[in-house]
């Protein structure tokens, strides 16, 4: 496992003089969609409870990046989480289209940090997809770095699978429905929709649950495609 780390890892990198990126993501899990070639994608998602600080409110750190397709298949990245010490994390994914009765599959990492035992997550994956008439199923997954990826009580908790149902109603309405399977900080059912406002330009409004216990919450992430 460390020495796929270090190939995903060089990877970035290499490429990091070119572009920087985001892994394309259904809500929360990462999907089997790749970002097209020489194209660019613009995100910032905030995650927030529905309640105040003073009922045990929070927000989670802004995450602002960017998604460029380097390569057919290939996408590679950035994240940056403001307001937060050591914010940024890499990306990549390589993945290969649904055709006819084939399903599309992606691999790739997320989690990438610069501050060991706290940002590293270090998660790798695979995830596969079929559309159907009832809209597309993945399925796939993941394992991170052990140290980072624990339960409330310390327990490691790095692996998990994750489901994902989502549709394209029409060409402004997308809904969709994702699962993360650990008690980790990645752990979480997501219900939501997305708008097009137009053909490069969307909002997904989401509301989840976390299976480490944390307060739920909602979700806003603004999509532009550059």
């Amino acid at each position: 496992m460390r020495t796929t780390y270090y190939i995903l890892f060089i990877l970035l990198i290499f490429t990091a003089s070119t572009c920087f990126a985001t892994p394309s993501t259904q809500i929360w899990n990462p999907s089997t969609d790749i970002q097209a070639r020489s194209t660019w994608h613009l995100g910032i998602d905030n995650y927030f409870t529905p309640v105040g600080p003073a009922e045990g409110g929070y927000a989670f750190p802004a995450d602002m990046g960017l998604t460029y397709g380097i390569l057919p298949g290939l996408e590679i990245g950035m994240d940056v989480f403001l307001p937060q010490t050591n914010p940024f994390a890499l990306n990549v994914k390589y993945g290969i289209p649904e055709r006819e009765m084939v399903p599309a599959f992606a691999m790739g990492g997320f989690g990438f940090g610069t501050q060991s035992g706290v940002t590293d997550q270090n998660v790798i994956y695979g995830v596969a997809a079929k559309t159907f008439p009832i809209g597309r199923l993945s399925a796939g997954y993941f394992v991170g770095n052990q140290r980072v990826l624990v339960d409330p009580s310390g327990a490691v908790e790095n692996k998990g699978v994750i489901l994902t149902w989502d549709k394209q109603v029409n060409d402004k309405l997308w809904v969709c429905i994702d699962y993360a399977g650990t008690k980790s900080a990645l752990g979480s059912t997501f219900c939501g929709f997305s708008w097009f406002f137009a053909p490069n330009t969307s909002i997904i409004l989401a509301y989840g649950t976390y299976h480490n216990g944390t307060k739920p919450t909602v979700t806003t992430q603004l999509d532009i495609n550059l």
